[in-house]
């Protein structure tokens, strides 16, 4: 069983931040107000744990899977995805009135309660829908005996 620290309260208090600030970013951007389409959208996130493995879902609508980049460091997983929509500025069939399709990014990053095995990860991109499998490490149960000099 994991123990929980005092930093527990602090990663979930920046994480809430975190998303106020997307959301306060998108409410502040001035396409999304002319057009009443935001131009960015945070990446929503669930993570479970689920005894030997933490499960991240997330919604990631239009991205390809070539367009998402999944990484883990220091106990820090990292979702990024990018796109660019066509850009061509001729319509075959006249002049666009109107045009809101352009580039798009989202990023994400999410500390883990628990260290996993980065070797054993795996993510899956379907109908829009981001999952990492994230097996837990096994802990060291001798621990690591430090010299005090």
């Amino acid at each position: 069983m994991d123990r929980r620290t005092p930093f527990d309260e602090l990663d979930r208090l920046f994480e809430q931040m975190q998303e106020n600030f997307e959301n306060a970013a998108e409410l502040w951007d001035p396409d999304a107000v002319e057009t009443g389409v935001p131009t960015t959208a945070g990446l929503r996130i669930d993570l479970e744990d689920r005894g030997d493995e933490l499960v991240l879902t997330g919604d990631l609508p239009g991205f390809e899977t070539a367009d998402i980049d999944v990484r883990v460091d220091d106990r820090t997983l990292h979702v990024s995805a990018e796109r660019d929509e066509e850009t061509d500025m001729e319509s075959q069939d006249g002049e666009f009135v109107r045009r809101e399709r352009r580039h798009s990014s989202v990023s994400r990053s999410v500390s883990l309660p628990t260290a996993v095995d980065t070797a054993e990860i795996t993510a899956t991109h379907d109908n829009g829908i981001l999952t990492v499998r994230m097996p837990k490490a096994d802990p060291d149960s001798e621990g690591t005996r430090i010299d005090v000099n």
